[in-house]
């Protein structure tokens, strides 16, 4: 099955929509809005990575408002336990039976705030449930329901008080993205109270609506040659000399996902190698794990993966389309 023109051209619709209510709230910052919009159409997550004050929370709640579903938001702190995100059962003495209290991870949209500020071990609570969608606490599983995406804001690891996130929690992030500083023209308007309050923002799709889109996405049509691209593209990560781990195969399979979901915002009823080229940083970089001498030479993850889009060349349009 996959999707029509009308389909396509409705979903492109919506989602400029959506990202119209969000850049209400988050001025001049239309590209990263759009990567996170595309990661939450994909059943993805999110990790915003900056320096504090430049709109990463007021990106996550703006996106959340925009939803009319549940969310929450986590405060990650150096003494944040794993059972303060996944819930906790509680002996209740009326009853004689554990009663299970749900924690705030049973939400919609959950906004994992400054994530690398809490331990190891608290930071792997998400570790199932980013994948699987569940929470599995005293041998009993429980479905944190659909849609769902946390997305989570770190700050830069250089920074006090800041802890590595695990390799296995980082993959199964969709994308890591950045905001960056707004232009000065946005600037200006910020100053002068343009940005509307994020709690003031019109609610513009419902999770059920929310999901249909998501499935469109996964009907785009993509060609063997745009995979074949998307596959050369990993295999040469794994062979750059700067890099000791490349690339995993969840990581093509979001790069996939992604691809689709950006056509189908351009009204698009395939995807093409432009669609892939345009995510690949966005959506394989942090995944790399490079040589220490790489590092300390200053190379960058973004950097290897710049090169790596160079050097792979896509096939042409015609042939892929």
């Amino acid at each position: 099955m996959t999707i029509t023109q009308e389909q396509a051209v409705w979903f492109s619709q919506t989602f400029g929509q959506i990202a119209d209510n969000v850049e209400r709230a988050v001025l001049g910052k239309r590209h990263v809005v759009e990567l996170v919009l595309m990661a939450m159409l994909s059943d993805g997550h999110v990790l915003l990575e900056d320096v504090p004050g430049t709109g990463k929370t007021s990106l996550a709640r703006a996106m959340a408002q925009s939803v009319k579903g549940t969310n929450t938001r986590i405060q990650f702190t150096p003494d944040l336990l794993p059972s303060d995100i996944t819930g906790v059962s509680v002996y209740d003495q009326k009853e004689g039976a554990f009663e299970f209290h749900s924690g705030p991870i049973f939400a919609n949209i959950v906004l994992a705030d400054e994530i690398n500020r809490a331990s190891p071990k608290t930071q792997s609570a998400l570790l199932e449930v980013m994948e699987e969608g569940s929470v599995t606490i005293d041998g009993v599983t429980r479905q944190v329901g659909v849609p769902f995406l946390v997305l989570a804001t770190q700050n830069p690891i250089e920074q006090a008080g800041t802890y590595r996130l695990p390799e296995a929690q980082l993959d199964r992030f969709m994308m890591r993205t950045s905001l960056g500083y707004p232009d000065h023209a946005a600037t200006v308007r910020i100053l002068d109270g343009a940005a509307v309050p994020t709690a003031d923002l019109t609610p513009i799709i419902t999770p059920q609506a929310l999901v249909g889109m998501a499935d469109l996405a996964a009907q785009i049509y993509v060609d063997a040659l745009v995979l074949d691209y998307v596959a050369r593209i990993v295999d040469s990560t794994r062979s750059a000399d700067e890099v000791r781990l490349g690339v995993s195969i969840r990581g093509a399979l979001a790069l996939t996902h992604a691809a689709r979901t950006r056509a189908a915002s351009q009204g698009r009823t395939y995807a093409t190698p432009d669609d892939v080229k345009s995510l690949a940083i966005a959506v394989l970089s942090h995944r790399l794990i490079l040589h220490p001498e790489a590092e300390f030479d200053g190379v960058s993850q973004e950097a290897v993966i710049g090169q790596v889009l160079l050097d792979v060349a896509p096939p042409s349009r015609r042939e892929a389309v």
